[in-house]
């Protein structure tokens, strides 16, 4: 993954709105849902719904297929999980065992 896409996926998961269809759909799993059933489940209107749908599609965090005619979204997780590979590729100067004990320690702070 390059910088550039890291920014677009960010970018397009500053929304709450944005970020709840990508969780919701994340908790799918590999059923995803048609776009109504994300509206209703959210309780969004469908013509907000298609915009965020559209920037997440876009983005390339969902994927969408059509089934007759209704269009099936899913959770991209390759692409989340090659952004968390991005994020923490050169965790503790490339010993990512490290980065664990860290982050167990901070949790044990909080």
């Amino acid at each position: 993954m390059d910088k550039n896409t890291a920014i677009s996926i960010f970018e397009s998961l500053a929304s709450s709105v944005r970020l709840d269809i990508y969780r919701l759909l994340v908790k799918t799993g590999a059923s995803g849902l048609v776009a109504g059933e994300i509206a209703a489940t959210l309780e969004l209107p469908s013509t907000n719904l298609s915009f965020h749908l559209k920037a997440l599609t876009h983005a390339k965090l969902l994927s969408v297929t059509q089934e007759g005619r209704f269009q099936r979204y899913r959770a991209n997780m390759v692409l989340m999980q090659d952004l968390i590979l991005y994020l923490t590729e050169e965790c503790c100067s490339g010993h990512p065992e490290q980065c664990l004990n860290s982050i167990s320690l901070i949790q044990t702070e909080s």
